[in-house]
């Protein structure tokens, strides 16, 4: 009787979650689907083939997968590839349904191979620059359609043209995208029921309509049944698949990162632990049935999962009735779809270009180490204003380079792996036998060896459960000499676990550098109290000794105000 309870109040809550992400999603598939240039249904088909196998087949239950800004304006550059090397759209869709389609075999290839893991190691100031230079590619590209006009898809034509499209400013496109920013934002503090950017779309599509409006409308959307497009192929050059390898590896890689950032974050809101290779094999599967029904690639969505979550969502089936109701929109109320202003589409994609620049972590970068900050500068550079693919390769080069540099150190300190291959049943240094009973009961102490991986933090998930009477940690940090930005983002995400779980955390030997990248971080002394820093490891235990252990871990001393960065990306 109970499980029939729990499972009857989760298919409520599964119901309600589902709902309010389609309602959410459906003008960002719309909006993603333009942008793309394959036009809006394609939008449509990848939420509604996405939603469903991502969440059926993925490892994160309350994840909405669906068209995303980082994987689209990526799908977007590939597509005026193909159609400008071809005669028209029809002989290039065969490259670009073999693009995409391969790109979701190689995310279904890294979850087979249990390689998802990895993407946790791509250090941080890549991560950062590339999303950050999505955010701003992505809002100068609806420059032209915000001031009623086609936008080109080269940045360099865009500042070149902009100067002469100011004399033909479309007066009532601005109006409609600049009223589309303005309910985004504000409509959340009169109602947070109904998604502010479905309220937008519906209110100013029925406005434009009403007023005829001189706008452009989306007009050329046919609705049908989704069909594969494997008779596509036909104009595929069989001889020249190296040119749709780089871009479908590319895709698949950025999607990966994408999903599974959002995983990191849906478990820190539900105190989960997703599994990252299932996950892989569930956006693989999703992208490669949006690539054969003629829908453009996408990945998991912070937005959308944190609506489904907000209202309920608890399982898988929450994403599957995301689909289900875009289906039903689609054969029920598609047709109006044609009606919706471009500039309310642009305005939509702006709200989303301004979401995702990560503006806190760009300001943390003031006081990282030199070569983060030109690391993340270099890639934001590259990807707003020379090339995507260029971006991306360089930014592989440079995580290769910095994880070279930390394994050399590793190395110099002696050791060859990162982390203890089993986090919980670390080897004891020299310093900690004899350790009185209670306090191998209640404190778990963690080694570093030069090195802190953002990975390690989700480690504190599976210690908080293996070991429930834990009370206090001690991170010993004699051997970490260098502490850079991504180290900074782990320990960060490390004290929230800690945090969530009511346990103490205490730093001892740490070196100056560490030392003042924390300081500068502000962990210490708003996250890190200045009393919980000890100069060696026995002083440390001699203050637990002396003191309840109880009552020194519930008197942690933070600042409840101060509020922790992650590395949530918002990826809308």
């Amino acid at each position: 009787m109970k499980f029939f309870k729990t499972t009857i109040s989760h298919l409520q809550d599964d119901i309600f979650g589902g709902l309010t992400a389609g309602f959410v999603a459906l003008p960002l598939a719309l909006a993603f689907g333009v942008q793309s240039g394959m036009g809006a249904i394609a939008g449509l088909y990848s939420a509604i083939a996405l939603g469903i196998m991502a969440a059926w087949f993925g490892g994160t239950p309350t994840l909405i997968s669906g068209p995303t800004a980082l994987v689209t304006v990526v799908s977007a550059v590939i597509i005026a590839t193909a159609i400008n090397t071809s005669e028209s759209m029809d002989d290039a869709m065969g490259t670009i349904v073999a693009t995409f389609l391969l790109a979701g075999v190689f995310q279904l290839f890294l979850g087979l191979i249990k390689a998802g893991h990895y993407i946790h190691y791509i250090p941080y100031p890549v991560i950062s620059g590339f999303i950050s230079g999505i955010g701003v590619l992505l809002i100068l590209l609806q420059l032209f359609p915000f001031l009623g006009h086609t936008s080109p898809q080269n940045i360099s034509d865009i500042f070149a043209e902009l100067p002469g499209i100011l004399n033909q400013i479309n007066y009532a496109a601005v109006g409609l995208a600049g009223s589309t920013i303005a309910i985004i934002y504000l409509f959340p503090k009169i109602s947070k029921i109904i998604p502010s950017s479905f309220a937008a779309l519906i209110l100013l599509t029925i406005t434009s309509t009403l007023l005829g409006l001189d706008v452009t409308i989306i007009s050329d959307i046919h609705i049908d049944l989704p069909q594969f497009k494997i008779n596509t192929f036909k104009s595929l050059n069989w001889f020249d698949l190296s040119t749709i390898i780089l871009p479908a590896m590319t895709i698949a890689v950025l999607g990966a990162i994408d999903s599974l950032l959002t995983s990191v974050v849906i478990d820190k809101k539900t105190k989960t632990k997703y599994n990252s290779n299932r996950e892989m094999i569930g956006q693989g599967l999703g992208n490669m049935l949006s690539a054969a029904i003629g829908g453009i690639p996408g990945a998991g969505a912070t937005m959308r999962s944190m609506n489904n979550i907000n209202a309920g969502g608890k399982t898988s089936l929450s994403g599957v009735i995301h689909s289900i109701l875009l289906l039903t929109l689609l054969f029920f109320a598609g047709n109006y779809a044609a009606y919706i202003p471009l500039p309310v589409l642009a305005g939509i994609l702006i709200t989303v270009g301004i979401d995702i620049i990560n503006y806190k972590e760009i300001k943390c970068f003031i006081h990282a180490p030199r070569t983060d900050a030109v690391i993340m500068l270099i890639i934001l550079g590259l990807t707003v204003f020379i090339d995507l693919f260029q971006a991306v390769a360089i930014g592989v080069v440079m995580a290769v380079i910095l994880f070279m540099k930390k394994i050399s150190l590793i190395m110099e300190g002696k050791t060859v792996e990162p982390y203890p291959k089993d986090f919980i049943d670390e080897k004891a240094w020299e310093d900690e036998g004899n350790l009185p009973e209670e306090i191998q009961k209640k404190v778990f102490i963690k080694h570093f060896d030069n090195t802190i991986f953002l990975e390690f933090a989700n480690k504190f998930h599976t210690m908080t459960k293996s070991l429930p009477e834990v009370r206090i940690v001690i991170m010993r940090m004699k051997r970490v000499s260098y502490l850079d930005q991504t180290g900074i983002i782990a320990i960060k995400e490390a004290i929230t676990v800690l945090q969530d779980n009511n346990i103490l955390l205490v730093i001892t030997e740490i070196q100056h550098q560490p030392l003042d990248m924390l300081k500068k971080s502000r962990i210490i002394p708003y996250l890190i109290p200045q009393e919980n820093l000890y100069v060696d490891f026995q002083h440390a235990i001699q203050t637990v000794k002396a003191s309840n252990i109880a009552t020194l871990a519930s008197d942690t001393k933070l600042d409840k105000s101060f509020s922790i960065e992650s590395i949530t990306i918002q990826n809308t």
